[in-house]
């Protein structure tokens, strides 16, 4: 079965955007996933088929219409494989890991739903049980951009996308840890070599190498991920 990525959205035309190049988008033209938008205003009526309201209890900004959002979401769910999943990127969702994301380029693909504005009626994701998910701490001006972060993340994961698949074991965050350092030729610029372990031929130093340029860069830039890893 194709990966299937669905993505509700005002801006139809910010899709495929950079999946449309590289990698991700070779394999999109040779079918090994696909990715199909939907307008969310084509769920609106009246003349100028608005999508948002005044937030109920005052305040700034405008809010998506749960009717609107619900019926964009219905009509997606309804196309899509059984089992799909739909997700409302927003930065209060639970964090993005490379281990969802595995979960999910595992599957048969994933809904999208992108906000805009202050957000979207508590009501449809409640209703709808749809599952809020993160790509980072900050804020964005809509969840367009990060779907294509997230679709990027398993698209790359898919079987055929990426050349050498056995790279992803060494990625960061597959092992738990930072990825280690990389070098090519030149052997030296600038007055800086490249480590001579790793023109030593010895390749179990070098996996020692690695190993440990991993566990170093974790501990000091991700001292979360590095407790983690030793409690596991």
């Amino acid at each position: 079965m194709t990966w299937r990525a669905a993505v509700l959205t005002l801006f139809p035309e910010m899709f495929p955007g950079p999946l449309g190049l590289s990698l991700a988008g070779k394999a999109l033209a040779e079918g090994l996933w696909s990715l199909e938008t939907a307008d969310i205003r084509d769920f609106a009526s009246g003349k100028h088929r608005s999508v948002d309201d005044t937030p109920a209890g005052g305040g700034a900004g405008m809010v998506m219409r749960a009717d609107i959002a619900a019926a964009a979401v219905d009509a997606a769910r309804a196309a899509a494989p059984a089992g799909t999943p739909t997700l409302y990127l927003s930065p209060r969702g639970t964090p993005l890991t490379q281990e969802r994301v595995q979960a999910l380029a595992a599957g048969p693909g994933a809904i999208l739903l992108c906000g805009r504005f202050e957000g979207i009626d508590q009501r449809v994701l409640d209703a709808r049980g749809i599952e809020e998910v993160s790509i980072g701490d900050y804020v964005l001006s809509g969840g367009d951009l990060a779907a294509l972060v997230l679709m990027d993340a398993c698209v790359r994961l898919l079987p055929g996308v990426v050349g050498n698949e056995g790279t992803h074991s060494e990625e960061s965050f597959a092992s738990g840890f930072l990825e280690y350092p990389h070098y090519t030729r030149p052997r030296e610029w600038e007055g800086h070599p490249i480590p001579g372990v790793l023109l030593s031929g010895d390749h179990e130093k070098i996996a020692k190498w690695r190993r440990e340029q991993a566990e170093s860069l974790t501990k000091a830039r991700r001292p979360d991920l590095w407790a983690k890893r030793r409690k596991d």
